[in-house]
């Protein structure tokens, strides 16, 4: 394993971050008092190509791996956009995965480019109130009708809801009760987010303002058969190829952020004099910065280990939750201690620290909580009975 960067990895980091740089503290501040999507942003990264950073080239994409995503995904995120910027894109890269492996040439055809593009954005529809991350107790059901289903169930934190145009919906097929296996029986749709039969309701929440976040409720909604995602009662299965992509690009994600605030930490550190010097002349200032650099670089080690096992198709699910619990905690701490650093100021919005630290903390719950990761990692890495 080569831990060097290529030329053509090194000029996406260079493009990506160009594109990024357009976006200033003053853009982001403003989108999140304003509650507004960051358009401009999600446009910006479309007409550069970078939407479709993984999609096949026979339809627009660039073709890349994981580990690119990885690189682009954690350059994004090294800019002052936080998790706003990051999770105006990043559905692009690792949701319409089922489409790309299982879809039909027609789906491919119709779908793909208008992702690439940006014309459609498409929102996640997994999640559910009762079941959490117990996702084989969704209650979410397609009932089979004549050209196709009728959907009725509750989603929950469907982000990017209120903007999108499409959404990929994970529904039941055939009961719990009926099914061998509780990961039977759930099917995956591609389908228009149709607002007359599905309401999307905003969700308040601590941080990430600029990007919505919602309760998502469909009530007798008409999929056609053509929007199943390949065969019915395998959308578990399906869905399965995508968390190891996911858990890789959250970590390269939250791992940006903790860069960002950490560079904005190192700086003010050298600037701010208080009794005659320099905070950072300080080790009580130096030393957790010292600590913050060396645990953001070990999980960005970690990241890069499971993105390159990824793409060299091997077995990569311990990396892959391994680096999602460093990156996120990494990132946190780094955040929490950029407040510190700034001391009252740090407590302010014009400095951005604090709004990382609010964002940030996302990481450590989603889109798997630490917890179940280090039970995946005692049973099948250390031998563990199953706990859960």
């Amino acid at each position: 394993m080569n831990f060097d960067f290529t030329d053509e990895q090194n000029a996406i980091r260079e493009a990506v971050g160009a594109v990024a740089k357009r976006f200033d503290d003053h853009y982001w501040s403003r989108k999140e008092a304003e509650e507004a999507f960051p358009f401009e942003f999600h446009r910006a990264m479309a007409e550069a190509g970078w939407l479709g950073i993984t999609m096949p080239e026979e339809y627009g994409g660039a073709g890349l791996g994981v580990t690119e995503a990885a690189i682009m995904m954690n350059e994004v995120a090294r800019h002052g956009g936080g998790s706003a910027a990051i999770s105006s894109i990043h559905i692009n890269l690792f949701g319409p995965h089922p489409i790309v492996v299982f879809g039909t040439d027609a789906q491919k055809a119709e779908w793909i480019p208008r992702l690439i593009s940006g014309e459609d954005q498409v929102c996640f529809g997994v999640t559910e109130p009762d079941a959490g991350l117990d996702t084989t107790r969704i209650k979410t059901f397609a009932r089979k009708v004549d050209g196709g289903y009728i959907i009725n169930g509750r989603k929950l934190w469907t982000s990017t809801g209120q903007v999108a145009t499409k959404i990929l919906i994970l529904a039941r097929t055939t009961p719990y009760e009926d099914c061998k296996k509780p990961t039977d029986g759930m099917t995956i749709f591609y389908t228009d987010l149709d607002r007359s039969k599905i309401e999307v309701r905003r969700i308040p929440k601590m941080g990430r303002a600029a990007v919505d976040s919602n309760a998502t409720f469909i009530d007798d909604y008409f999929v056609p058969d053509s929007h199943r995602i390949g065969e019915e009662g395998k959308g578990f299965s399906y869905l399965l190829h995508s968390l190891n992509p996911e858990r890789i690009l959250v970590a390269a994600e939250a791992i940006g952020m903790g860069q960002d605030a950490l560079q904005r930490a190192a700086r003010y550190a050298q600037e701010r004099v208080v009794f005659g010097r320099p905070i950072g002349q300080n080790q009580g200032i130096q030393h957790p910065l010292a600590e913050n650099w060396i645990e953001l670089e070990a999980a960005l080690n970690t990241t890069m280990k499971a993105a390159w096992l990824y793409d060299a198709d091997r077995p990569c699910g311990a990396e892959a939750n391994a680096a999602k619990f460093l990156g996120a905690r990494a990132a946190h701490k780094a955040c929490e201690t950029a407040v510190l650093t700034h001391g009252g100021l740090g407590y302010s919005k014009e400095y951005q620290v604090e709004r990382l630290l609010r964002e940030v903390i996302v990481f450590r719950i989603a889109p798997v909580t630490e917890q179940l990761i280090l039970s995946f990692i005692a049973e099948k890495v250390l031998g563990q009975k199953k706990s859960y």
